[in-house]
């Protein structure tokens, strides 16, 4: 039976976040855990409590915690904040302020 988490317009950029993402897609839940644990990026820690969040949702559904693995994790664009920084001679730059959406869905073996 499938779970899902969702975390909608996360102030960090898809294409950082997919990194992530794709360290994880297909493992285990605690291998996925762990494996996010050591990694050094900031998109981890927010995928951690998202993770978190699927397997509580798992136990909310009375599903076997040790069986669950992660089936899908998708990252797609959410909307995008723009900002001007001023620059030389009287000119103003774009700064795109990227936000994500992120899914988890987490599958029983």
């Amino acid at each position: 039976m499938e779970v899902k988490a969702k975390l909608k317009f996360t102030r960090i950029a898809p294409r950082k976040a997919m990194l992530v993402a794709d360290l994880i897609r297909g493992k285990k839940s605690e291998e996925a855990l762990n494996l996010l644990t050591f990694t050094p990026k900031a998109a981890a820690r927010i995928i951690i409590k998202l993770l978190k969040s699927a397997i509580a949702n798992a136990t909310q559904k009375k599903i076997d915690v040790d069986r669950l693995f992660v089936k899908t994790v998708t990252v797609d664009q959410g909307p995008t904040m723009k900002r001007f920084m001023p620059r030389a001679q009287g000119r103003a730059t774009t700064i795109r302020k990227r936000t994500s959406h992120i899914t988890i869905v987490l599958d029983e073996r």
